[in-house]
């Protein structure tokens, strides 16, 4: 069932046409749909978001064939409460019927998220069989946050070196670092 109440301007964007589909398609999972400034995002959960993002892409009403970006919000302090800490955000797009849609997962973590240590509550299922094109942002999701994803082919850091000892966009990551650059020999430009 989709339940709209979280949609602060119902009468913009609640009646997209992709909802209506998805409710047809899984009358037994409780999703969430939110609109706000025209754009509409669908709330799944972790457990059915693997399916729900492959029937966004086949079913014809939908068609969302292009995923433009895979990213992750971190809700520490957040001053509106959330269902989760994180959220695993995707970025779709439909090409043929000129429509867009975002869809979110929330996840919570299950232990102290100062560290580099994997979180088992922070996975997600991965989109990479689906798109392809997913690989890269979901290794960088991986890469600034810690959430992992289920099934990928190469889940590791792509942007920072193997040892790095946190996750830099988590929130509680201090915005100076925790001393990894003065570590690091100075090479003046006349050095060989």
């Amino acid at each position: 069932m989709i339940d709209e109440q979280l949609a602060p301007q119902k009468d913009v964007g609640s009646n997209h046409p992709v909802l209506k589909a998805v409710k047809e398609a899984f009358p037994e999972l409780r999703l969430s749909a939110t609109v706000f400034r025209g754009q509409t995002t669908l709330l799944v959960s972790r457990d059915a978001l693997h399916q729900v993002m492959r029937f966004l892409r086949d079913d014809a009403r939908c068609a969302l064939n292009f995923l433009s970006d895979v990213t992750a919000v971190d809700y520490l302090g957040y001053p509106v409460e959330q269902p989760g800490r994180f959220a695993v955000v995707y970025l779709l797009a439909s090409v043929s019927l000129k429509t867009r849609l975002t869809v979110k997962t929330y996840l919570n973590p299950s232990m102290d998220t100062s560290g580099n240590a994997d979180d088992p509550e922070l996975i997600v299922d991965t989109v990479t069989d689906i798109w392809p094109g997913a690989e890269w942002r979901e290794r960088e999701v991986y890469d600034m946050f810690g959430i992992r994803f289920r099934g990928h082919p190469d889940m590791r850091r792509i942007l920072l070196w193997h040892d790095f000892p946190a996750f830099p966009l988590r929130k509680d990551y201090p915005l100076r670092g925790r001393g990894e650059r003065e570590h690091y020999r100075i090479l003046k430009r006349d050095a060989t």
